[in-house]
C-alpha cells in the first residue's frame, strides 16, 4: 500500500531493518502487537477501556502493554547508567586533580620562596616570576595530554563500534580537554605565585 522513510525500530546498535506492516485482522492468530496513540489525559481510564475491548476480542490472550517511549529508553538503559557513573567518576577525578595541582603549586612556591624574594628584590616582575613557575607545570600537563589522547581515542572508538550509526571522534575534543586541563593548572599555579610575589620580599629572603 505504501512505503515509509527509514527509521530505527530497534537500538542504534543495530542497523535499520526492513519492516512490514500488515492490515489489522482480528481473526489472524499471529497478531502480537497493536500500536495505539492515546491522549495524555486520563491514561488509566483509557488503558482500562482498551483492556476491556481486548478481552472481548482475544479471549485466550492476556492483555499486556508498555509505553513506546519507555521501551525505547530501556534499549539505552545500560548507556544511560554508564554515562551517569562515568560522569560521577570524571567529576571526582577532576576534583582530586585540582586539589593535587593546588597542593603541588603551593609546595613549589613555598620551596622556592627565597628564590622568589631575591628575584623580586633584583627587579623581576610578577610576569617573570609567574612564567618561571608556570613553565614547569605546563610541560607536565602537555606531556600528560600527549599520553592520554591516543589512549582516549582508542577507547572511545572501541565503544562507538558497538553502534551501527555513530559520530566520529573529532580532534577538537582532545584539544578542548587539554586546554581545560592546562587552564586549571595555570589557575592553581598563578594563585600561589601571586600570593608569594605580593608578600614582603624581606620575609621571603629570611625564609628557611
Amino acid at each position: 500500500m505504501g512505503v515509509t522513510k527509514n527509521y530505527h525500530q530497534e537500538s542504534l546498535k543495530s542497523s535499520i531493518q526492513q519492516v512490514i506492516f500488515n492490515p489489522v485482522n482480528t481473526s489472524n492468530t499471529n497478531i502480537r502487537f497493536f500500536s495505539v496513540k492515546i491522549d495524555g489525559a486520563n491514561i488509566n481510564e483509557t488503558i482500562e477501556n482498551i483492556k476491556n475491548k481486548w478481552d472481548e476480542i482475544f479471549l485466550t490472550k492476556p492483555f499486556e502493554f508498555e509505553f513506546l517511549d519507555e521501551a525505547f529508553n530501556a534499549q539505552y538503559k545500560a548507556e544511560i547508567q554508564f554515562g551517569k557513573v562515568f560522569g560521577m567518576f570524571t567529576f571526582l577525578a577532576i576534583a582530586i586533580s585540582c586539589l593535587g595541582l593546588f597542593g603541588l603549586a603551593s609546595y613549589s612556591s613555598t620551596r622556592r620562596t627565597k628564590e622568589i624574594g631575591i628575584r623580586k628584590v633584583v627587579g623581576a616582575s610578577l610576569v617573570d616570576i609567574l612564567f618561571m613557575l608556570v613553565k614547569d607545570f605546563t610541560k607536565w600537563v602537555l606531556l600528560a595530554n600527549i599520553i592520554a589522547w591516543p589512549v582516549a581515542y582508542i577507547l572511545m572508538n572501541r565503544w562507538l563500534q558497538d553502534f551501527a550509526y555513530h559520530v566520529n571522534v573529532s580532534w577538537w575534543i582532545f584539544v578542548t580537554a587539554g586546554g581545560v586541563a592546562l587552564l586549571i593548572a595555570l589557575t592553581a599555579v598563578s594563585y600561589q605565585t601571586v600570593k608569594a610575589v605580593l608578600s614582603n620580599p624581606v620575609n621571603a629572603i629570611k625564609y628557611e
